[in-house]
């Protein structure tokens, strides 16, 4: 455990300050995907193409400052299809700048849009060998939305001791689905 202890455990998932503005939320909800939108495909395109932009800039930086970017992409895993081609859009090289993305923005979610990211966190976490901190990730899923599906359903993985090899599979056989749905090829 990277962590000395469970109490520093629990502050690395943590939200910081900036989660509780309400210009900040009001930036996060910008970019909410409602599911009855005409127009929703594109956003589901553009959600996608914002994740690999930030990600991007994480791989290359170790961190990203462009807080439109952070708050459009918090907002747009509001969507299904965006948080799944996020879960499936790393690969073995670039897993540590993702983990430290999600943290990040798990940290910065605001109350609502908090259940993705951090199934998203606890998902890299877990594939990373890093249950404690995987759980640590889902029960801010389950505190945000205790009805969360992808929650539900890790919860059962981890419960379950699937090895992380198995989920890492399942999620890249995911992947090229989720594009086929988001792109059309």
């Amino acid at each position: 455990m990277p962590f000395a202890t469970v109490a520093e455990l629990r502050a690395s998932v943590r939200s910081n300050l900036l989660s509780h503005e309400d210009q900040w939320l009001a930036r996060v909800q910008s970019s909410f995907l409602d599911p009855t939108d005409p127009d929703l495909n594109a956003k589901q395109r553009d959600g996608a193409t914002a994740v690999i932009d930030l990600a991007n800039d994480f791989i290359a930086r170790g961190i990203s400052t462009d807080q439109d970017l952070i708050a459009h992409v918090l907002g747009r895993l509001s969507d299904i299809q965006v948080r799944d081609f996020a879960l499936g859009s790393h690969d073995s090289e670039s897993a540590q700048a993702y983990g430290v993305m999600w943290m990040h923005l798990l940290r910065s979610a605001p109350p609502g849009f908090i259940a993705p990211v951090a199934c998203l966190a606890a998902a890299l976490a877990y594939e990373s060998g890093d249950g404690a901190l995987a759980r640590a990730a889902l029960d801010r899923s389950f505190a945000d939305d205790p009805t969360y599906s992808l929650a539900l359903l890790l919860k059962r993985v981890f419960s379950a001791g699937w090895p992380p090899e198995s989920f890492a599979g399942m999620r890249s056989e995911l992947h090229p689905k989720v594009c086929a749905v988001i792109f059309g090829h």
